[in-house]
């Protein structure tokens, strides 16, 4: 379990390191950044998924009914990383990153309603105090407020989805999971990136890589970030309930501002309004494994 969990951390670096690549990508339009990104993983994930039936044989099969809803995931999916990346170049990464921290907030809600379990206290109380958190931030960063509130959809999404992922992680093989989920969200990016271009798109936003390096770091970002973290985090849902993974991963701020102020300097300093903001989210999100562990302790 130990392992496991420093695994976890692992992946949670490596999506710590996604902002920082879809700021890389600038002036590629994070729509077209995504279809991009699902089109390389899925030919990834179906490369890895050849080999590996080649050596162990034939993986179970996924029903008719939830392949259907492995693409709907796919789908929420790809407006998750849209959502993502657009924030990130609507404020910066930073603020995007402590966004997405409010996952855990979200999967307390999602969790008892999409499961079926009781509503936790303690959860819910850490929920508002990453609400309190989100206020420091609004209060002190006001001119980012678009960005910040598209990085909470953002969160919404990935709460969302990694709860429903929870339940197929112990009915289906991780990369089956992921190269149908990956699958659909490259299916849902192409249309919606055709519409946005056709209505939407401004006259000097770009929708194709325009160097050798932005292809570069679009191998990274489908390969590592996608192929190999997303796989490997589907697995681990096995290991860990989902509001344990979601709140681990809203670590991702810590790491993610860091590498973010060491590449990109003075444009990642923030207020001190917001690092408190952040400091906030973040004493919840590591508070929980131990309020938890008294409070089941103490009714034993």
């Amino acid at each position: 379990m130990t392992r496991d969990y420093f695994h976890l951390h692992v992946l949670v670096l490596i999506w710590g390191f996604t902002a920082i690549l879809g700021k890389l990508l600038e002036p590629l339009s994070p729509l077209a950044l995504v279809c991009y990104r699902t089109c390389l993983a899925v030919l990834g994930l179906l490369a890895v998924l050849y080999i590996q039936t080649r050596r162990t044989g034939p993986l179970t099969p996924v029903a008719p009914r939830d392949r259907w809803r492995l693409l709907g995931v796919g789908a929420l999916i790809a407006v998750h990383w849209m959502a993502f990346f657009a924030a990130a170049r609507l404020a910066n990464v930073s603020v995007c990153l402590a966004g997405m921290a409010t996952s855990s907030l979200w999967a307390s809600v999602l969790e008892p309603v999409l499961l079926g379990r009781r509503i936790r206290p303690l959860e819910v109380v850490l929920g508002v105090v990453v609400m309190a958190g989100l206020y420091l931030i609004f209060r002190f960063e006001f001119d980012k407020v678009v960005g910040l509130l598209v990085a909470v959809l953002s969160a919404l999404l990935a709460a969302l989805f990694t709860i429903i992922n929870s339940r197929f992680t112990h009915r289906y093989d991780a990369l089956v999971i992921s190269t149908y989920e990956i699958g659909g969200a490259f299916l849902t990016s192409v249309p919606l990136v055709g519409l946005y271009w056709a209505f939407f798109a401004q006259p000097d936003e770009v929708f194709w890589p325009t160097s050798v390096g932005q292809w570069g770091w679009l191998l990274v970002l489908a390969w590592v970030c996608t192929v190999y973290a997303y796989t490997v985090g589907v697995r681990l849902l096995r290991k860990f309930s989902a509001y344990l993974a979601i709140l681990t991963v809203n670590l991702e701020p810590v790491y993610g501002i860091l590498l973010a102020v060491l590449v990109f300097g003075d444009t990642e300093r923030m207020t001190t309004g917001f690092y408190l903001g952040t400091l906030v989210i973040l004493v919840a999100v590591v508070g929980f494994p131990f309020l938890e562990r008294r409070m089941s302790n103490s009714t034993e």
